[in-house]
């Protein structure tokens, strides 16, 4: 087995090097001829992916956070090579999704689950999405969310010291400045014209932490889209809200497709992110490019991920969803008083 891990050392907020070379001799003691690529700028994760492709490699593992994953991916895209993952990052989305042990100071084990996880894993085709010459595998924002990722990516090291704090200070205030910008939406030839906050594009079920497309399929051929409109910040609170205690469904401020194409265009530019990581300003189109990657995922994963299956079981959020109608029918209602 020929190996590219690829680290990102400035993800997430520890270094890993010690760690990583512990992996690599379990990893070496399994068999596989593993070759470390370190990272110095945004632009090498992809290149260092496109050499694996050139090397005839089995596999690249992306040791990093989401953006790390979408910019492997990238290099890895229409190719036979797997993508693996070691999380790193901040947010880890990916690797919460797919249960993937993430290092923390009460799991130092992390890094080196995760590998074993890699040694008894299964491999999926999956689709990626595509904006200009970027894949993502996660999703792409355009508004409100791509302007946070504008602000904080300028600020690594202040991200690396605070983590997720940093997100959170950045949107409480970038909220209260945001307005819905006037944009033309073409979703597969259907034009649309709304006041949007958020353009959402996703080829995953989750947006961060929230369930928002428990429906959505990794390997449909199909992006799952939202159109989040609005004017303020209160709109912005109250999309916040909702999506996280799941109660968006209905919500006429919220449209829903499923899209192979769309187009963005607006006399005032959304900005773009991609896996988190921030990709200029539209005028965008974003396309599904179906089973085009290789991915190595748990063998417990759900197959309700897949196409064909049911949704997965999206856990705890489904708990939460319940307390929380459970606690609104024990509030009494204005008929009930009458």
């Amino acid at each position: 087995m020929k190996v590219y891990l690829i680290h990102n050392p400035v993800a997430g907020q520890h270094d890993h090097t010690a760690e990583l070379d512990e992996v690599v001799a379990y990893l070496g003691q399994q068999g596989w001829d593993v070759t470390i690529k370190r990272t110095q700028d945004e632009s090498d994760a992809t290149a260092f992916a496109r050499e694996a492709v050139d090397n005839h490699c089995d596999m690249a593992i992306a040791v990093g956070g989401d953006g790390t994953l979408g910019q492997v991916a990238s290099g890895l895209a229409k190719s036979d090579v797997t993508l693996g993952l070691i999380p790193v990052g901040t947010g880890n989305v990916w690797a919460r999704l797919f249960n993937i042990p993430i290092w923390t100071p009460t799991n130092r084990s992390g890094l080196m689950d995760a590998a074993k996880l890699l040694i008894d894993g299964k491999v999926k085709r999956i689709d990626l999405g595509r904006v200009r010459d970027r894949y993502f595998v996660l999703y792409a924002g355009l508004g409100i969310d791509a302007a946070l990722a504008n602000q904080v990516e300028p600020h690594r090291e202040l991200r690396r010291n605070l983590g997720n704090v940093t997100y959170v200070v950045a949107a409480a205030s970038m909220s209260l400045q945001m307005r819905g910008t006037r944009a033309t939406i073409v979703i597969d030839g259907q034009v649309t014209r709304q006041r949007v906050l958020l353009v959402l594009v996703t080829n995953v079920p989750v947006y961060g932490t929230v369930w928002v497309a428990p429906q959505a399929k990794l390997d449909d051929g199909y992006l799952d889209v939202f159109l989040f409109k609005g004017e303020n910040a209160l709109d912005v609170l109250s999309h916040t809200v909702k999506m996280m205690v799941g109660s968006s469904a209905g919500d006429p401020r919220i449209e829903y497709y499923r899209a192979k194409r769309v187009e963005v265009y607006g006399t005032n530019r959304l900005p773009i992110q991609v896996d988190g990581d921030p990709l200029g300003d539209t005028p965008a189109i974003i396309s599904v490019e179906p089973q085009t990657l290789n991915v190595l995922i748990p063998t417990n994963t759900p197959d309700g991920f897949f196409d064909g299956n049911e949704s997965a079981n999206p856990g705890y959020y489904t708990l939460l969803q319940r307390i929380l109608d459970s606690a609104r029918n024990a509030i009494p209602h204005e008929e009930d008083a009458e």
